[in-house]
This record gives structure tokens, C-alpha cells and sequence, in this order.
């Protein structure tokens, strides 16, 4: 996953996190600490805060705009925000781990993968879906 799109996952997964009651006060701390980090590295940027507000309440739709903030502030550069969004990235999947929910994140490439939950089994092939 490319930087830019790690901490546009991670702001999703720390909001969605953050929002249920049974959250870890882990994962809230780390959610915070990221977008923290953000509104330092977007300090002159009022536009991008409303962006970065806007994506909490509706990720799908501010997207895209998040996403180019995100590249043009160049947030690949920045070794601690980085590491705060897959510590948030990271504590939400093990919160879901412990809810029952199973998850399994790839960071390189993958020739193929079978995961099973249940009685349900899924088969990714370069990046097309066979269950």
C-alpha cells in the first residue's frame, strides 16, 4: 500500500474504531496522535482540516480531495506520521482479531492467497476474487 493511501486507510479504520463503544482507549490515543501529526504537517492548510474533518464523517466522499492534500503535503516523506497511521492501522486490526472478525493485511506483493473464516473460503489470484 502506498503511503498516501496507508494513512487515508489508517484515518478510516481510527475513526470507525474510535466511534464504537467496545473501542480500546489504545486505538482512540492512536487515532488522536495521527491526526494530530496531520494538523501539524497541514498547519497552513485550513482547506485541508475541513477535508480532514469531512473524511471522518464520510470517508468515501472526501476521498479522492484527501488523498491529493495528502500528496501534494507529501506525506511519504514523513517517517512519524507514517508510523502513526500503521500503529492506528495496526491496533484496529488487532481489536478486530480479539471481536471475532478475521482480517489479513498484505503489505507487498502477493501471488496468491486463501483465507477461511468459518464455513467460507476465499481465493485471490492477482487481484481477482475466486470464492
Amino acid at each position: 500500500m502506498d503511503p498516501v493511501s496507508t494513512v487515508e486507510a489508517a484515518l478510516v479504520a481510527g475513526a470507525a474504531a474510535s466511534t464504537k463503544d467496545i473501542a480500546s482507549q489504545t486505538v482512540k490515543d492512536a487515532y488522536d496522535s495521527l491526526r494530530m501529526e496531520l494538523r501539524r504537517l497541514l498547519a497552513d492548510k485550513p482547506r485541508a482540516w475541513d477535508l480532514l474533518d469531512g473524511h471522518e464523517a464520510d470517508p468515501q466522499t472526501y476521498e479522492k480531495s484527501l488523498k491529493k492534500v495528502l500528496t501534494e503535503a507529501q506525506v511519504d516523506q514523513n517517517a512519524d506520521l507514517l508510523a502513526a497511521a500503521r500503529e492506528v492501522l495496526a491496533l484496529a486490526q488487532q481489536q478486530q482479531v480479539r471481536m471475532g472478525k478475521s482480517t489479513t493485511q498484505n503489505t507487498g506483493p502477493i501471488q496468491s492467497q486463501i483465507r477461511s473464516f468459518g464455513n467460507q473460503i476465499t481465493r485471490h489470484l492477482d487481484n481477482q476474487t475466486k470464492a
